[in-house]
């Protein structure tokens, strides 16, 4: 069976590793990675690869730049005769970003079985780019793979037919405990001068956050107050550099002396950051998942999370993007506060096994080219009673 995966984006990375490594793991697959180049810098590229042990990809479409919606049109321009050329069985898309609605749409104009893996998520905020990627992905999608309960619930409310919806895990988490020990060896602390849970992490990177020049400089006025009290490491996102380069903000920022503005980290060196870190702040999607597994305190700069079991179960706090929200929850962290919360916990499934149960569905289900094999109704009848469970489970907590 032939399977080609994409990725776009450095978090797609963290997400196709453990996917490549199942598939390998198992004979009769003939996988092609294809990169479309959405996020590329070579030097990172190829210490994230190195890092997380997957191979070189078999194509870089090197398609970057551009609005959204140029970004999305040249990438379908740009995989469309990749798809012709190789045929492939199925095309399996991870994550939320425009590499993942583009070829999405591809696979399906062309007929080919579509496998989305992180199906569900929803922010319930239509303003928000990922979240338009997010739901277009799913309803095109022939096999939808869920990383949480919510996942499930939003799917059937939205129709899709639950034999092709499977809670399996998450494969981030898949990627940080395969790595975390090798990541404690990281003396990032020492070359930076950091003392174990004495600083804070930051990362932006959001259009709602960047772009927006008030909401920037409400996160700042909160940063400036935060970085008096412990160092905060921000590993710029290099359209986040170039936005604050244009902006006024950039003098405020030099002016904070406890701020580190570094370069975008490797895998293994930002991780370590994180999980010897005494706070993170963020707007991203894939830090409230890891921090939850490394119950680091997560302070959310956003009004909304298509990630809740983050908060129901983990370290995650939704603190939007007011100084005086963003600094009250850091003094909540650091004075202990945040003990009134319950305990974190582990979500369902977040064991480091996602990417070999999805590799075992798509085994059992045999999806081909929009078709499904004989055996598929015998598996997804049990698996459906197991969906159901699991949406009382959810609706009743």
């Amino acid at each position: 069976m032939r399977i080609l995966i994409v990725v776009g984006a450095r978090p797609n990375f963290m997400k196709a590793a453990p996917l490549v490594t199942a598939f390998e793991a198992r004979p009769g697959w003939d996988i092609s990675l294809i990169h479309t180049g959405q996020h590329y810098d070579r030097n990172m590229s190829e210490l994230f690869f190195r890092e997380l042990e997957i191979p070189q990809p078999d194509m870089n479409l090197e398609v970057s730049g551009g609005s959204q919606t140029q970004q999305t049109a040249d990438i379908m321009k740009a995989f469309e005769p990749v798809v012709l050329s190789y045929n492939p069985d199925a095309v399996l898309v991870v994550g939320d970003v425009n590499s993942t609605v583009a070829c999405g749409l591809v696979a399906a104009k062309l007929g080919i079985s579509l496998i989305h893996v992180e199906a569900g998520l929803r922010s319930f905020d239509r303003s928000m780019p990922e979240e338009i990627n997010r739901v277009l992905t799913d309803a095109i999608s022939d096999l939808l793979f869920c990383s949480e309960p919510s996942g499930i619930k939003n799917l059937l409310r939205e129709g899709a037919n639950a034999e092709k919806i499977f809670l399996v895990g998450n494969v981030m988490i898949d990627t940080l405990l395969k790595n975390r020990e090798k990541a404690e060896k990281s003396i990032i602390l020492e070359k930076m001068g950091l003392i174990h849970h004495r600083y804070g992490v930051l990362t932006l990177h959001r259009p709602s956050n960047v772009d927006n020049g008030q909401t920037l400089e409400g996160i700042f006025r909160a940063l400036e107050v935060i970085q008096k009290d412990m160092p905060v490491v921000f590993p710029i996102h290099p359209r986040t550099r170039s936005k604050l380069q244009r902006s006024p903000l950039h003098r405020v920022l030099r002016a904070m002396s406890h701020l580190r503005l570094v370069d975008p980290l490797g895998y293994l060196d930002f991780l370590k950051l994180m999980s010897s870190a005494r706070v993170l702040l963020t707007d991203s999607g894939g830090i409230q998942e890891e921090t939850t597994i490394l119950n680091v305190p997560c302070l959310t700069l956003r009004k909304n999370t298509e990630r809740p079991i983050t908060v129901e179960m983990g370290t995650n706090r939704i603190v939007g993007t007011s100084p005086a929200t963003i600094v009250d929850a850091y003094e909540n962290v650091v004075n202990g506060n945040i003990l009134n919360f319950p305990r974190p916990r582990v979500p369902p499934l977040w064991d480091g096994c996602a990417a070999e149960r999805i590799v075992e569905i798509i085994f059992k289900t045999r999806v081909m080219s929009g078709k499904y094999s004989e055996e598929h109704s015998r598996v997804t009848l049990a698996e459906k009673r197991k969906y159901k469970k699991a949406e009382a489970v959810f609706q009743n907590r």
